[in-house]
């Protein structure tokens, strides 16, 4: 199937499953509720939960546990928009052409609506229904919870956060940044595929290896949009890294420079997959895609 489709079903799946995950019918706090949908439902490309979904079809998982695991692993992404968004952080109007969620609803509706989202996902995780083995869904949410906690996009937001305030940025300060604050989400996408198949080591250290490259290559190409692309094509605001002194890789290389490094990282990623030949196609061009993109 080629890639652009694949995606597209994936983003179709995801939906699916994130909806019966997220019933509005007999919730007990129906307007937290329908804040989780909001922030959840019906937006983005699903790039996360693909690299689930491939990386378990790679290594012979199953398909459906993929999609839960791929579900999971959104809710997180969507939550943590949620809180970037909120006046304590970035404080933005817009995410995906649409108002943010505390603008939607109101700050106090959209911080719970983030913690429900987050903790959900481990129940996802937990459940038999994911995966018959114990074992494989306790690996799923140990796995999960380091690379979304402080050691992982926690840390990096924190990490962000601070470099506001820094003069200069040197190359070891903003790689630290996006590999745990864009990177860490990437690397569980890759790595749940392995862990799902039950891949030996050498699976999951090639997965984490290939996630560790796309992960710096979006850093970068958001970084590119950000300064080149328009607030329609992103559905928000751009030029706010800039303005608030914020470590990126523009700062680093320039933006010629900064093209060149993700178009290396991203041949870095292709040549890591050569072990799964055709099977792999779909991430070769994910991670082409990524610095493609224009949203």
């Amino acid at each position: 199937m080629a890639f652009m489709e694949a995606l597209k079903r994936t983003a179709q799946d995801v939906e699916a499953v994130l909806e019966a995950l997220l019933p509005l019918q007999g919730a007990s706090a129906p307007r937290l509720v329908e804040a989780m949908r909001y922030a959840a439902l019906g937006q983005g490309k699903r790039l996360r939960p693909f690299l689930v979904r491939e990386s378990t079809r790679i290594l012979g998982g199953d398909d459906a546990a993929a999609l839960r695991v791929g579900a999971a692993l959104e809710m997180v992404h969507c939550y943590s928009l949620v809180h970037d968004d909120l006046p304590a952080m970035d404080d933005d109007d817009l995410r995906r052409g649409r108002p943010t969620c505390h603008r939607a609803f109101d700050e106090a509706t959209a911080i719970l609506a983030g913690d429900a989202l987050l903790t959900h996902a481990f129940l996802v995780l937990a459940d038999p229904a994911t995966h018959p083995d114990p074992a494989v869904r306790c690996a799923l949410v140990a796995r999960l919870s380091h690379d979304s906690g402080h050691e992982g996009m926690a840390g990096g937001q924190m990490l962000d956060l601070l470099a506001e305030h820094h003069a200069t940025h040197d190359e070891a300060e903003v790689l630290a940044v996006q590999n745990l604050k864009t990177g860490a989400l990437f690397r569980f996408a890759c790595e749940a595929g392995a862990i799902l198949a039950g891949a030996p080591e050498e699976d999951r250290e090639r997965m984490r290896a290939y996630a560790r490259d796309i992960g710096l290559a979006f850093q970068i190409a958001d970084d590119i949009l950000d300064v080149e692309a328009t607030a329609e094509e992103l559905g928000k605001a751009t030029g706010k890294d800039a303005a608030a002194g914020k470590a990126t890789f523009i700062d680093l290389y320039g933006l010629e420079g900064a093209r060149a490094r993700a178009r290396d990282l991203v041949e870095s990623a292709v040549s890591i997959l050569a072990p799964y030949g055709d099977l792999a196609d779909n991430l070769r061009e994910a991670a082409r895609f990524i610095i493609e993109r224009r949203s």
